[in-house]
């Protein structure tokens, strides 16, 4: 019964509120080193979520025998953890000087956490610190947290299609780092040596230090939240946006690809299909962007730096802007929204439907036509030069179907608050990819949220959570057979 694993997972939460209270004294210590306010706000939050994380703990240290993890356990405690840890991370923001509401608070938070990028937030350039520091940080935990569950739990849970990667954590697995702990660590090591290289990078192309640091943190969680409110188009930098390009690339692509490159060289990019499909959406995606711009008039050199730099923000689904693109045309604005539903590569810390859903996905349509052709012969569906079961594309194809019906659900929700057709949209086209600003007059690249209804924001909110957590995980614990099981 899954009620007999509910202490367990309550003794787990309580952990990661402990964990979330450490991560909180690195903005009490910045804000205090500056005289703010805040520093004494932190200080108390650090008090109310480590307390409740250790009274959590202690009260259901017992449970921790029932550890064996099954697959209802897996998705309560997935979806326990993000909606504890978005609370608690609220507490902050709510009691800060900023004085938001519970709601606005909570919006910025999940967006954080969601490496969405998404803000109500204006005044950043003056904003104490720390409360910059804490958004950045929510990006960066937000990033590794979808990591650790992508490679870790999603395989486990046969959630869209992610079984395909469960060799990359099994015990039985002939890759280089073949056990669960042993890959978490490269993976871990990667993630904290990308953002140092990003963070180093950046202070020398003239970014201060704490700004590089922040940056670095949002662009290789593909998170986007940035400390100015021209986001990184304040800096009007090349050697930035480049630098800052690479990084959002970098964290569009499998963490476990940099702990098996340093074993396998190049010959692991060359190999990967996934990576491989994803460069050379990028590369025809900037390409493209490039040409039409150029054709409504743009200098050749600007538009493509423009270009780069903010399609390379949305299909890594980050949410960096240089610019305003949403005046850049009617098309533009359409291939932009096509590429918020691309997305990164499994196992990055992108959004989106994912690059490999999308291979299946057309794999599956060709054996199929093929199929039809030649209603006798075998046809079977290869990725990584292994067969995909019937099962695997079932799942893909039920994700993308969950996927679409919820998309088109939480528009029309969010066009009844008051939402113009294109800012609903785009609204939640970006919230469950993670993509940061939407596209229409109301939520583009030049404004923010603050102006959406405080229903519109709930209903944001949720497409955020639900792409996150890759929709199925959400799902079946709502199923009335989940608790009866």
């Amino acid at each position: 019964m899954i009620s007999r694993r509910l202490g367990f997972i309550v003794y787990i939460n309580g952990l990661f509120l402990i964990a979330l209270s450490a991560v909180m004294v690195l903005p009490m210590l910045v804000d205090y080193g500056s005289n703010n306010q805040d520093a004494g706000n932190f200080l108390a939050c650090i008090v109310l979520v480590g307390g409740t994380g250790g009274f959590l703990v202690a009260g259901f240290r017992k449970t921790e025998r029932e550890r064996i993890v099954d697959r209802r356990t897996g998705y309560l405690l997935t979806v326990s953890a993000w909606l504890s840890i978005s609370f608690f991370g609220s507490l902050p923001l709510l009691i800060s000087s900023l004085n938001l509401s519970f709601t606005d608070a909570m919006f910025e938070t999940v967006s954080g956490l969601a490496t969405a990028g998404s803000t109500i937030l204006t005044g950043l350039d003056t904003m104490p610190p720390g409360l910059l520091l804490w958004r950045s940080l929510l990006n960066w935990i937000g990033g590794i947290g979808i990591v650790g569950m992508a490679l870790a739990v999603l395989p486990m849970l046969n959630v869209g299609g992610m079984q395909l990667f469960r060799s990359e954590s099994s015990d039985v697995s002939g890759k280089p780092f073949p056990r669960v702990a042993e890959m978490a660590r490269a993976v871990g090591s990667a993630y904290v040596g990308l953002t140092a290289l990003s963070a180093f990078s950046l202070i020398a192309a003239g970014m201060s230090p704490f700004d590089a640091v922040n940056h670095a943190m949002a662009a290789i969680a593909t998170g986007g939240f940035s400390t100015k409110d021209a986001s990184v188009g304040f800096f009007d930098s090349v050697p930035i946006e480049c630098i800052l390009t690479a990084s959002m690339i970098a964290g569009a692509l499998p963490l476990s690809f940099y702990a098996n490159f340093f074993v396998s060289g190049h010959r692991v990019l060359l190999e990967d299909q996934q990576i491989s499909a994803f460069l050379k959406i990028w590369a025809v995606a900037v390409g493209a962007m490039v040409v039409w711009n150029v054709f409504q008039g743009m200098e050749p050199y600007h538009a493509l730096r423009v270009s780069t730099f903010n399609v390379t923000s949305i299909l890594t689904d980050t949410g960096f802007a240089s610019t305003d693109f949403s005046t850049w045309g009617s098309f533009a604005t359409g291939f932009f929204l096509m590429l918020y539903f691309v997305g990164g590569c499994a196992g990055s810390t992108s959004g989106g439907v994912k690059v490999f859903r999308w291979q299946l996905l057309f794999a599956g349509a060709l054996r199929h036509l093929r199929q039809t052709l030649s209603p006798n012969r075998v046809q079977v569906v290869h990725y990584q030069h292994q067969a995909v079961e019937n099962e695997t594309l079932s799942a893909v194809r039920t994700f993308l179907f969950l996927y679409i019906i919820t998309y088109v659900v939480l528009t029309l929700l969010v066009m009844a608050t008051g939402l113009d057709l294109l800012s609903a949209m785009s609204s939640i086209a970006q919230a469950m990819a993670g993509a940061g600003p939407g596209l229409g007059p109301e939520v583009g690249p030049a404004t923010t949220f603050a102006g959406v209804s405080t229903t519109a924001k709930w209903i944001i909110m949720s497409g955020m959570l639900l792409g996150r957590l890759e929709l199925v995980t959400v799902y079946v614990v709502l199923l009335p057979e989940f608790w009866r099981g």
